[in-house]
Formats: structure tokens, sequence, C-alpha cells
């Protein structure tokens, strides 16, 4: 007798497969990952340096939109960054 668990995962086998990777494909989506990471870090690092200055000189109008800038910039590069290893896991088809 299988458990709810087992059942819920032979239907999820069915309706969306699991994909395998090459090694090539897994080093692809790790440097994406990495290269992504910094990019964020990079911004992130720029922005908050910019949001400090805006902060000390008393310009809280500057502060927010540098705030909503760096959310803006992190989501688009968060998506960029899902777009590259969607493309790497359709790929691997």
């Amino acid at each position: 007798m299988k458990t709810a668990y087992e059942l819920a995962m032979e239907r999820l086998q069915k309706d969306a497969p699991t994909r395998r990777l090459n090694a090539a494909q897994k080093k692809e989506l790790a440097e994406c990952d990495s290269k992504y990471a910094a990019k964020i870090a990079e911004r992130e690092i720029a922005l908050k340096d910019e949001i400090a200055r805006a902060g000390a000189a008393g310009d809280a109008g500057k502060v927010e939109k540098l705030q909503e800038q760096w959310v803006a910039e992190r989501k688009k590069l968060q998506a960029e960054l899902e777009e590259k290893k969607e493309r790497v896991r359709q790929a691997a088809q």
C-alpha cells in the first residue's frame, strides 16, 4: 500500500516529468547563478552607497527613489537569470 505522498509524487511525475541535466548544463546553471549574484551585489553596493549619501544629505525623496530603483533592478536581474536558466533547462529536453 502506497502512502499519500508516494501517490502524489507519481501524479507529479506524470504531469511534469523531471528533466535530466548533463554536467555541462549543470555547470552552465552554476555559472549563471554566480555571474548574476555578482551583478546583483555590484548594483547593491553602488546603490546602497548612493542611498547612504542621500540619507546623510537629508534628501528623503531621493532615498526613496533610489530604494525603488534598487528593488526594480534586482527584480530585473533575477528575471534575466531565471530566463537564462530556463533556456538551459529547455535544452535538456
